[in-house]
């Protein structure tokens, strides 16, 4: 098949949906299907793309006029769609609220096209410029999601979201996010990340990692870290600024244990591999969160985790046996859980045992790229029944 993804920018900078995007259009190529990649210049990783065009995927980056709160206006796609849209047979949207969609969705129903939307957690028009968002909807958004052929959730949670939206049930597909299992083979040896960054080697590690953003619930860590008696703890912060480091910052300076927490630049996927392996703790207890892969890629490495107990992975962290849970907010709690994976190698044993297990067996992008194939062949064959049928 020949398909198109659709992602507004394309930098590990930007988080999971972008390393969906990335490795979907990786394992698409691998069985032969002719992938595109259409994005914009904002923070356009150069070499990112590179690495994926070794793979055999094209990816077309297209000049941003003007970045208007985060709606990249890219006019020089329309001219691109108009020519070269109709040469496939399925088009996958990441993310939601993007101008590269409200322009893609008419080219699609112009010729034919059928179109998959996968919001990666955005869709509800919560959090934050919640009136733009519904200004959006209004123009554009309701349309992207009524026309979409289907709609992919990866979780139950992110499935509810879609419903509160007016979307019918039968739409919505679910398939979890992915994990390059491959990247786990041959782990860094213990202690590189703690000597990387001239941290004692007797010192436990809690770690954080991701995007530095309101939202990621990296304030609620902080708080529960300041509760902890034991000084021989580090928390480490890792992962690039989105416009929070300040306030995270100036937080972490008012605690008594201040010296204790360590702020890290984005990391490399080796040096991630190495935080990982040398972190005791894992905490991601992020605000509105549908999936996480931060968490799996974490078990991998061998690392426990808590996450937050209504979060989409908290699903399958709670049902797998593979983690622990928290009440957001509740910083007492979270204590009590860091102290507990901290002084309980055999808990740690055995939920890493049952979540690498349970990643092997269902979120392993070689068995996961099945279903989008499926997914992909089933909307395309539907699209060109109703066309033939109009014709």
């Amino acid at each position: 098949m020949k398909i198109l993804q659709d992602i507004p920018f394309f930098s590990p900078l930007f988080g999971g949906s972008v390393t969906v995007a990335y490795d979907l259009s990786k394992e698409l190529a691998k069985r032969d299907h002719e992938v595109t990649i259409i994005t914009s210049v904002l923070n356009f990783d150069p070499h990112y793309a590179d690495t994926i065009r070794s793979e055999g995927v094209t990816v077309i980056s297209f000049h941003c006029i003007a970045n208007l709160w985060s709606f990249l206006y890219t006019p020089s796609l329309k001219v691109w769609l108009e020519k070269k849209l109709k040469e496939f047979d399925i088009v996958h949207l990441h993310n939601f609220r993007s101008y590269q969609n409200a322009i893609v969705r008419p080219y699609a129903m112009k010729y034919g096209i059928p179109y998959i939307m996968q919001a990666h957690g955005s869709v509800l028009p919560f959090f934050e410029k919640q009136n733009l968002k519904k200004l959006y909807d209004f123009f554009w958004g309701k349309k992207t999601l009524n026309d979409a052929a289907k709609l992919i959730a990866v979780s139950y949670i992110e499935k509810d979201q879609y419903l509160k939206m007016g979307i019918p049930e039968n739409k919505i597909v679910i398939i979890e996010n992915g994990i390059d299992v491959s990247k786990y083979e041959t782990l860094p040896e213990r202690g590189k990340f703690k000597k990387r960054f001239g941290i004692p080697s007797e010192k436990k590690i809690i770690l954080y990692l991701g995007r530095l953003h309101k939202r990621k619930g990296i304030d609620f860590i902080i708080d529960g870290f300041s509760l902890l008696s034991d000084q021989d703890v580090l928390l480490v912060i890792a992962g690039p600024d989105d416009g929070y480091r300040n306030a995270l910052v100036q937080r972490t300076n008012k605690l008594r244990n201040a010296g204790n927490v360590l702020f890290v630049e984005e990391l490399s996927n080796e040096q991630k591999n190495e935080a990982f392996v040398d972190a005791d703790v894992l905490v991601y207890p992020e605000r509105m969160e549908i999936f996480g892969l931060v968490p799996f890629e974490a078990l991998m490495c061998g690392t426990p985790v808590i996450v937050s107990d209504d979060s989409g992975c908290g699903e399958i962290v709670k049902r797998v046996n593979c983690g622990l849970l928290v009440k957001f907010g509740d910083s007492n709690q979270l204590k009590d859980q860091i102290n507990l994976l901290i002084n309980n190698p055999k808990i740690v044993d055995i939920f890493q045992t049952n979540g690498q297990a349970y990643i092997q067996k269902n979120l392993n992008w070689a068995d996961l790229i099945e279903k989008f194939e499926h997914l992909y062949d089933s909307c395309s064959k539907t699209a060109n029944i109703i066309h033939t049928k109009r014709l």
